[in-house]
């Protein structure tokens, strides 16, 4: 593979506009760059986590599914930055969706509502799937204006429950209690 980038500043986005792959260029609060945006953050906070995952040989298996969607967010990225193109497929939700039923049988039922805590690892999967619903709402948002072709809307909404589920496993293999939300009493 060649070099993608030989120059990293090119001073065309200095306006507030940005080029899309279509050639299109639009503001840099289009609903479609906020989605982008969004989805690139998910990525790096997934990135954290990852790293920190990384550094735990008995959080192996986590790291293990959650490295791949690292990819396919880039790819996500790639189909919004270029509109028409198509990098992300049906088989890759169907993965998450196994992994999530996989993890569900080893953790169990949910009796009540956890907080995002109880070791960074947990509290760093809880910041992933936070900012996956925030990545699918922007692209809900764009797809309110430009509709989205693929399966980029139901890829995040079944990683952020793989997410939910991974901070759920993640307290199991490291031996942590979660944090049981504990409603306040009327006084």
């Amino acid at each position: 593979m060649g070099f993608r980038l030989s120059k990293i500043y090119t001073r065309t986005g200095d306006t507030g506009e940005t080029g899309l792959g279509d050639g299109r260029r639009v503001a840099k609060d289009h609903p479609r760059v906020e989605a982008i945006g969004e989805v690139d953050t998910l990525n790096s906070q997934l990135g954290l986590l990852l790293a920190h995952l990384s550094e735990k040989p008995h959080l192996a298996q986590v790291q293990d599914v959650l490295a791949p969607c690292q990819h396919r967010l880039f790819d996500l990225g790639g189909e919004l930055a270029m509109p028409g193109h198509r990098a992300l497929y049906n088989s890759e939700v169907e993965r998450v969706e196994a992994a999530i039923d996989a993890w569900n049988e080893v953790v169990g039922p949910l009796r009540n509502f956890i907080l995002p805590g109880g070791s960074v690892c947990i509290a760093q999967a809880h910041m992933c799937r936070a900012q996956a619903r925030t990545a699918e709402r922007r692209c809900q948002q764009l797809q309110r204006e430009e509709p989205l072709d693929g399966v980029g809307l139901a890829y995040l909404n079944r990683l952020s429950d793989l997410l939910f589920v991974a901070a759920r496993m993640i307290a199991r293999l490291e031996g942590v209690e979660e944090v049981l939300w504990a409603q306040a009493v009327a006084r």
